[in-house]
């Protein structure tokens, strides 16, 4: 079964970020951070499993042609980013969190859309990606439950603005 949900995941990354080349689109990939630790509470760590699922992430995303990536500045989201800015070479750009999450959702969502013709992943929190995708103009998405670490999110834009969603798993 978890093999045929990371070759879904993986066909559906390939066809969206190969409509996005063709279609001259921006392409916005959002993922929660993998699990985490529970302690310490304000800033926990990834788990052994979350270092595996950031390191399978990594994996699906190597070839996807990421151009930049955005992580909060928590230790779990920018572990979660890191093996595939390693792989890649890219750095790792702060996300805001200044004004609440609606208000840094928004400022985000400006930011992405300033990456025209691009791939952008987003490393965010079960109660960040929900506003983000809904800034950038995609359908709302259900809360990601707490215990929720494989959604992986595809906002498509085309050149009029216009955003679509796909929802796979990794």
């Amino acid at each position: 079964m978890h093999r045929i949900r990371r070759a879904v995941a993986a066909a559906a990354l390939l066809l969206v970020t190969t409509a996005a080349c063709v279609a001259a689109q921006t392409t916005v990939i959002l993922v929660r951070h993998a699990e985490k630790a529970a302690e310490p509470a304000d800033d926990p760590p990834l788990t052994r499993e979350g270092q595996a699922r950031a390191q399978r992430l990594a994996e699906y995303l190597r070839d996807a042609g990421v151009d930049a990536i955005y992580s909060t500045a928590y230790a779990r989201t920018t572990e979660t980013a890191k093996p595939l800015a390693d792989r890649i070479g890219v750095p790792i750009t702060p996300a805001p969190l200044q004004g609440g999450i609606a208000a840094s959702a928004r400022e985000l969502a400006t930011r992405l859309r300033n990456h025209r013709n691009q791939t952008v992943l987003v490393v965010g929190h079960s109660n960040t990606i929900g506003p983000v995708i809904e800034a950038l103009g995609a359908p709302r998405i259900p809360p990601i439950a707490d215990e929720d670490f494989e959604n992986l999110f595809i906002v498509i834009i085309t050149a009029d603005g216009t955003a679509s969603l796909v929802r796979a798993r990794f």
